[in-house]
């Protein structure tokens, strides 16, 4: 059953990876479109900032999720380094819950948010509502609970193929003494 669960995180990472991958590559082809625009044509564009930001939300939120999984997140281990290494185990379950409560609220109020906007339409594109624009936080949240409660049923999964896939450690001996 676990393994299964793997396999279906493994897709649904794969497919957090290629969401935030295209919101990046929109992202950098839209702000300079929008400079451009201004700056050279002469002609100011009302929507490539308001669309540069709901890519970089939809990167934050579903980018978010896939970095937790593979274990590449921001995390502070000021504390950490500094305590036995016997409570290491016991304070990375702590983190586990946290993370699943945290990613809960803003599921929550991530769905109330999007719920209570969602008739509102956005000037520069008056056939998208706001709530729409909302939808990666809940939906992030909701992926990255998938993969914490993934974590504390079967522990990290930073070393599957899927995740690991080109980091150093993939290439041969010789190509690791050019790097």
């Amino acid at each position: 059953m676990i393994e299964k669960y793997k396999r279906f995180l493994d897709g649904v990472y794969l497919a957090c990876i290629w969401i935030s991958g295209i919101a990046l590559f929109v992202m950098t082809i839209v702000i300079p479109w929008g400079v451009v625009n201004r700056y050279v044509l002469g002609t100011g564009s009302s929507w490539p900032e308001p669309m540069a930001i709901l890519c970089m939300v939809l990167f934050t939120f579903i980018g978010a999720a896939a970095s937790y999984r593979a274990n590449a997140h921001i995390a502070v281990t000021m504390f950490t380094d500094r305590v036995p290494k016997s409570w290491l185990p016991m304070l990375g379950r702590m983190v586990d819950i946290l993370m699943a409560l945290l990613a809960v609220f803003i599921m929550i109020w991530g769905f109330k948010l999007c719920a209570n906007t969602w008739h509102q339409p956005i000037a520069q594109f008056p056939v998208l509502m706001v709530g729409y624009t909302y939808l990666p936080l809940p939906i992030g949240s909701a992926l990255t609970l998938l993969f914490v409660i993934e974590r504390m049923l079967a522990g990290p999964q930073s070393e599957r193929e899927v995740v690991a896939f080109g980091q150093e450690s993939d290439l041969p001996t010789e190509a690791q003494e050019d790097i």
